[in-house]
């Protein structure tokens, strides 16, 4: 009886080394793997050396000591952070915007694909999408100066028109209660129509019979979305949904800080604009490097909960 690794000459074959697998792999793919490498040193110079950087949040930071030089306090800056009277308005503005976000901005690409599948007339289909697309080209500076202008309290379009209506114009920079509007519905007008795309791809994607049988079958164009395309199209859904939610933390700081005053601080302010003022503005590079390891903790946190869950109840997930 031969032994598992002995053939029938009675020669005997060693398995092969992971090593020498690896090997022969990277001489394989020596070509694709070197046109793959200016990414590869990209996020490795940029992203991953920098990270080395995050051990001033436990440090006194002094840029004359450099980082090494400067004295070692645990987590002061921490702690600091938790007991300061910023810490509830800061964390409670950021998740608010970002539920909204969520909330309010995640379903509408998927609306928006969906319809857009529906129509038959190629002309207008792509109208419409590059109409929906432009918005995401406009740099924020410019959203947020279309934004101050369109709902300046005198001449803005906005209020013009409710003044027309016989309302009371409404400063809306100015009125906390309003800011969250503001950025929310301007950031899914700004997105929906980028956002829409992978749909549409993953929508492209779907086997043309199912559609053909289920129109034989007498089913509607409703029942078509309902059955065939949206369950197409789920596994896209939930690992961008994974995605979002792991970036939940992580707040339009550009937008905030060009709409945001001292008198909109209340709904405001989130946790990406108190870093910068006390980071750039303040100088005070340690306290405000712990306050954004803080977040990101968070959104790590975040990401690797909603990925388990999604791989316990659907079977798709990142990892």
């Amino acid at each position: 009886m031969r032994t598992k690794h002995e053939s029938a000459t009675g020669r005997v074959f060693l398995p092969q080394s992971r090593m020498s697998r690896v090997i022969r792999a990277l001489v394989r793919d020596r070509y694709l793997l070197l046109l793959i490498s200016p990414v590869l040193l990209y996020y490795v110079i940029f992203h991953y050396v920098p990270m080395y950087g995050v051990t001033i949040a436990f440090k006194n930071f002094r840029p004359v000591d450099g980082i090494l030089g400067s004295d070692w306090v645990g987590f002061k800056h921490f702690e600091q952070f938790f007991q300061s009277l910023y810490f509830g308005r800061l964390l409670r503005n950021t998740l608010l915007i970002s539920l909204y976000s969520l909330f309010w901005g995640f379903p509408v690409p998927i609306a928006f694909a969906l319809l857009l599948n529906e129509l038959k007339d190629r002309v207008f289909k792509r109208a419409v999408q590059t109409i929906s697309y432009l918005p995401h080209f406009i740099s924020i500076v410019v959203v947020a100066g279309m934004i101050i202008a369109f709902t300046h309290p005198i001449d803005g379009v906005v209020n013009i028109l409710l003044v027309k209506l016989g309302l009371q114009p409404i400063s809306f920079i100015t009125e906390p209660g309003w800011f969250r509007t503001l950025f929310v519905s301007s950031g899914i007008w700004q997105q929906f129509g980028w956002g829409s795309i992978i749909y549409l791809a993953a929508i492209a994607g779907i086997n043309p019979q199912l559609y053909e049988a289920a129109e034989m079958d007498g089913a509607k164009r409703r029942h078509k979305m309902l059955y065939i395309t949206l369950p197409g199209i789920l596994p896209t859904v939930i690992i961008l949904f994974i995605l979002n939610v792991g970036n939940l933390m992580d707040v339009g700081f550009e937008k905030v800080l060009l709409l945001y005053s001292p008198m909109t601080y209340e709904t405001a302010d989130v946790i990406g604009t108190f870093v910068y003022r006390r980071g750039i503005v303040s100088a005070d590079f340690s306290f405000a490097a712990a306050v954004n390891l803080f977040n990101n903790v968070i959104n790590i946190i975040l990401l690797i909960t909603v990925n388990r869950i999604s791989r316990r109840l659907t079977d798709t997930s990142l990892w």
